[in-house]
């Protein structure tokens, strides 16, 4: 069963036992962490999607914090002697999903 879930404005399409990268939430390492905006639920049968979802959630572990590597920016213009760089590292939360719960069946 796998699911799609929204956090930090990004769309994340999970399974449960994996781990992956969202936006930095605020709790703590080995805290539990309940994701309300389900977007769609499917299996081996077929999906599920709209009012059917409501109640559906899903579940995970936080297990670390971190910082992304670092993209590095460079602003150029030709001819002008003008040059700027910048890097910016992303705050990101990793977790671990451990349940997917279906909401109502109809």
């Amino acid at each position: 069963m796998y699911a799609v879930i929204v956090t930090g404005g990004k769309q994340y399409r999970v399974m449960e036992g994996e781990t992956i990268r969202v936006e930095k939430l605020d709790t703590e390492a080995g805290n539990q962490v309940k994701f309300d905006q389900v977007l769609m639920l499917g299996d081996g049968e077929g999906v599920t999607l709209g009012d059917a979802l409501q109640g559906a959630t899903v579940t995970a572990t936080v297990k670390s914090h971190g910082r992304a590597d670092k993209v590095r920016i460079i602003k150029f213009r030709r001819r002008k002697h003008h040059m700027k760089r910048m890097g910016h590292r992303q705050h990101y939360t990793e977790i671990e999903i451990t349940g997917i719960a279906g909401g109502q069946k109809n």
